[in-house]
């Protein structure tokens, strides 16, 4: 009997996102590491990184620091991706990275708006907008986590949302201000309506 042919191993980038994937990173830490891993093996020629080495991920940081002119958390970021190629993938330590020209963090000192600045701009704001920017504010949402809300997420009884698959990859429930519930509410119900109208437009299966 034949036995069965094994199919090509998988690529390097498929493996990359593999291993990201059952450490449970999130999709857009995946698609960041992937682009700059991709951007190293094309700075050196489409060289294997398994034929290099902290001789060239050093060349590489520098090149972003001093070519590119990236800031200090890109490069970091870089970094990040790289060391992860390395020690995840293709189980490697690197030493000799501190010869790395560093892009230079830029400094600036922390702006916090007041109460009243803060209830000015909301001022401006109408409809799905002034929804969005009351709960970036009341409730501590980051933009991604408040756009990627859902009916399940949002507990009125308790006065509650859930942000599900928040930074980290982790859940967490935050307050939901007094002030929101009678937006939210006609929010739902506008919704509800443009659900019911799609429904009823939906062509017969």
């Amino acid at each position: 009997m034949t036995p069965p042919r094994s199919g090509p191993p998988p690529k390097l980038l498929d493996r990359v996102r593999v291993a990201l994937r059952v450490r449970h990173y999130a999709r857009r830490s995946e698609d960041a590491y992937v682009g700059w891993i991709r951007r190293y093996i094309h700075y050196h020629g489409v060289r294997h990184p398994d034929e290099m080495g902290a001789v060239e991920v050093v060349e590489f940081l520098s090149h972003l620091a001093v070519a590119r002119e990236v800031t200090a958390s890109t490069q970091n970021q870089a970094l990040a991706a790289l060391l992860f190629l390395y020690r995840s993938v293709l189980g490697r330590e690197l030493e000799g990275l501190d010869n790395a020209v560093r892009a230079r963090a830029p400094r600036r000192l922390p702006v916090v708006m007041t109460r009243e600045e803060v209830r000015a701009v909301l001022a401006e704001l109408s409809g799905e907008y002034a929804l969005i920017g009351g709960l970036l504010y009341g409730s501590g949402l980051r933009l991604l986590e408040c756009l990627r809300l859902r009916v399940k997420d949002l507990d009125l009884d308790r006065h509650q949302l859930t942000v599900r698959e928040g930074k980290g990859d982790r859940d967490r429930a935050t307050l939901l201000p007094d002030s929101l519930e009678e937006p939210i509410a006609r929010q739902l119900v506008a919704v509800r309506s443009l659900f019911e109208r799609d429904r009823s437009n939906a062509a017969p299966g």
